[in-house]
């Protein structure tokens, strides 16, 4: 069966994401656009996750995930098939950030939330940031921990796996990159890779449509993952 996916969405935990991007506003617009599965993946974090899980339900499928930023500035979205997977990663994340704290008033809040849309923290280090490991010893961790890699936003001209290090390595076993939008010039050096679309939505009107869509067996968090490893032809 094919779904409609839209697997690199910002919530009001990202710096950079509006306000109003908060877990039942998320997976409203989703099941609105017609969406069948998302993931929200958050700058060096997932403290959002959860709630968006709640919050969907039955109503949509929600794929743990989080954004990565290394050492290099290469942002890789890291994918797992359950919470539990995502929460022992974001514990080794944690031990890997700068220290710096933030200042919502220059970068915007990070706002913690419940699935009831309520605040119920906020996150004082600044997520916006570079860790202190490499795209290699991020690949390796998020593996280790069952979960696979998708470099980000590799048509973008800054904070992508192509504009940092101008290539994907073969030793990291990618299969599969993200794009913001077709730009032609990138897919046709990267023929040897599978491809997805995401919005990197960082408000709620730049959640897709029905526009990407993934051939897998079940809507399943393991049939998402088992694809983004080792993606059939669409």
């Amino acid at each position: 069966m094919k779904i409609a996916v839209d697997l690199h969405i910002h919530s009001a935990l990202s710096p950079c994401a509006d306000d109003d991007m908060t877990p039942n506003n998320i997976v409203n617009m989703a099941v609105l656009k017609g969406l069948d599965a998302i993931a929200v993946t958050d700058h060096n974090s997932c403290d959002n996750v959860e709630a968006v899980v709640k919050a969907a339900g039955k109503r949509i499928l929600v794929l743990p995930g989080m954004e990565v930023q290394s050492r290099e500035d290469v942002h890789l979205l890291c994918y797992f098939d359950s919470l539990d997977a995502l929460y022992k990663f974001d514990g080794y994340i944690k031990e890997y950030m700068d220290g710096a704290g933030n200042v919502s008033e220059i970068f915007g809040n990070q706002y913690i939330m419940d699935e009831y849309d309520r605040i119920t923290g906020e996150r004082e280090d600044m997520l916006l940031s570079s860790i202190d490991l490499s795209v290699e010893q991020i690949v390796k961790l998020t593996v280790d921990n069952g979960g696979v890699v998708v470099p980000a936003h590799v048509d973008r001209p800054s904070y992508s796996i192509i504009s940092q290090l101008g290539f994907v390595p073969s030793s990291l076993n990618i299969r599969v990159l993200e794009y913001s939008h077709k730009n032609e010039y990138i897919v046709s050096k990267m023929q040897d890779y599978q491809r997805i679309i995401s919005s990197d939505a960082h408000t709620l009107g730049d959640i897709l449509e029905r526009e990407m869509f993934l051939d897998i067996d079940d809507v399943s968090l393991t049939a998402i993952i088992q694809w983004l490893t080792c993606p059939c032809v669409i």
